[in-house]
């Protein structure tokens, strides 16, 4: 059964960090039974976790080429694996893959964080093991003590908004072909099924939809990455971007962006990309290799943008909202990070978070590729920004954690052309309304009236009698047709 990941990157650790991936040289039950366990309880909301039979590990990194199975193994390795599951209580949902990785046979066990936590397994196969709760400590699967005992009883109150059942939804408010192409981009095996499966049977597969079989229904995250319009469920999933012309946000551009998560961060970032991004090239004296420089760097951008869809809640009804000023970007999400991150912990490079809002959304964007693992967004931010020449970013939240704030500052040698065109704007607004049409002119003596109407924010009619004044005054000249001609200020 093909899973909907990419196989080469699980085992690098590219997609998945480290502490929810084993590798198993071999088979061994009682072993595997504890991290099943382990991962389905999910102490951390990360996900759940892999288990990886067939590769050898050393420090919780895999040896590679893999040791491999033995293809007559493989069956009666799986109806163990069942056999396993139901001595779990609990049975988990797990899903197996049997592949073909550096041309050995390996088999992958995805194990997602489980809805009906928490669960136990016995310490020992056999009629005399008794079942205890276990869970992820860095790479170990261990015994639960009493303290994690209890916070993995208040967790069976608090499943992941992400990952609840979506009541007022059904299978029919999933689109294939965004299963299918979310496939694709991951260049997952299940690819290459997914056109041959029912909808019902490949949202299955993918760990997204739970219930009786008469009766089952969309989880959120399925219908926030997998459906056309997901603000119909959710009123805040959407973002806007507002491009400010100047410092006093009186000029504008705005844009919304709707869609399946996804694509719709995609979008946003394509847009600015193109619309805000720019580079510059400064030559340095004695040195062969020029200085490329950016407005916002990239991949800080990107970290930023994608760390506010991740993090958000998508029980709030609020937007994201991410505004563009001559001098710095911001970008707000609500509500604010989940304690014990605070104001105080905002200013660290790196932040520790315990607890994850949306642990599926994760998984899916460290897929795309789109996110790193736990705690490194901040590290890469900072880093971008010193590799630009940028000053360092700022992260906000209030007392409340009404509200996560990250300010992107701008590159301080874009500041200083944004600061001498404010300061030339200045200079411009002080003039006469005569003196800004003879300036108009000078800059660029094809100009229509339409458009030193639009710069001085004045009617077309004012344009046209301060320039029949001009012309009468023998200031201004008007030479060639009306359709390719232009004016001339006449130097007296």
């Amino acid at each position: 059964m093909a899973l909907p990941i990419n196989i080469n990157q699980l085992i690098s650790g590219k997609t998945v960090e480290w502490d929810r991936l084993e590798f198993k040289r071999g088979w061994n039950p009682e072993e595997i039974i504890h991290t099943l366990c382990a991962f389905a309880n999910d102490i951390n909301n990360w996900g759940g976790g892999y288990i990886v039979v067939g590769i050898e590990e050393e420090n919780g990194m895999p040896i590679l080429p893999p040791y491999g199975l033995l293809q007559n193994s493989l069956d009666t390795i799986q109806k163990e694996l069942v056999n396993l599951c139901h001595q779990i209580e609990p049975t988990p949902q797990i899903v197996s893959e049997p592949v073909e990785f550096q041309g050995q046979l390996i088999l992958i066990i995805w194990v997602p964080g489980g809805y009906d936590r928490p669960y136990k397994a016995p310490t020992t196969l056999g009629e005399k093991g008794q079942k205890r709760y276990y869970i992820r400590q860095g790479s170990i699967s261990k015994i639960a003590n009493p303290k994690e005992e209890k916070q993995l009883l208040s967790l069976s109150e608090t499943i992941p908004f992400d990952d609840r059942i979506n009541y007022n939804a059904t299978i029919n408010e999933l689109d294939k072909d965004l299963l299918i192409e979310f496939l694709y981009a991951i260049d997952s095996n299940l690819y290459k099924d997914a056109p041959q499966m029912n909808k019902e049977e490949l949202a299955l597969r993918m760990q997204l939809l739970r219930g009786a079989p008469e009766n089952r229904r969309p989880i959120n995250v399925a219908l926030l990455f997998f459906n056309l319009e997901p603000h119909n469920f959710f009123r805040g999933s959407f973002s806007e971007v507002v491009l400010y012309d100047d410092y006093k946000g009186i000029t504008f551009t705005e844009k919304t962006f709707r869609g399946s998560l996804f694509k719709q961060i995609r979008n946003v970032l394509e847009y600015l990309k193109s619309m805000v991004l720019a580079e510059k090239v400064i030559k340095i004296p004695g040195q062969a290799e020029a200085l490329r420089i950016w407005n916002y760097p990239y991949e800080a951008l990107e970290e930023a943008i994608v760390n506010s869809y991740y993090h958000r809640s998508y029980e709030n009804v609020n937007p994201i909202e991410i505004s563009v000023y001559p001098d710095k970007m911001v970008i707000l999400s609500f509500p604010g990070p989940l304690p014990p991150v605070d104001q105080n912990a905002l200013k660290q490079k790196k932040v520790f978070a315990r607890d994850y809002r949306n642990r599926r959304i994760g998984d899916f964007l460290k897929e795309l590729d789109l996110t790193e693992g736990r705690s490194t967004g901040f590290p890469i931010i900072y880093d971008k920004m010193e590799r630009n020449g940028s000053p360092a970013p700022i992260f906000e939240t209030d007392k409340d954690y009404t509200h996560f704030l990250t300010i992107l500052p701008v590159q301080p040698e874009f500041l200083k052309v944004v600061q001498e065109e404010e300061k030339q704007k200045e200079e411009f607004e002080k003039l006469t309304n005569q003196e800004k049409v003879l300036a108009l002119i000078k800059a660029n003596s094809k100009i229509t009236v339409l458009g030193m109407a639009e710069i001085m924010m004045v009617t077309e009619r004012t344009v046209e009698r301060i320039l029949n004044q001009l012309t009468k005054d023998g200031i201004v000249k008007r030479i060639g047709t009306k359709k390719d001609g232009e004016r001339l200020v006449l130097e007296k």
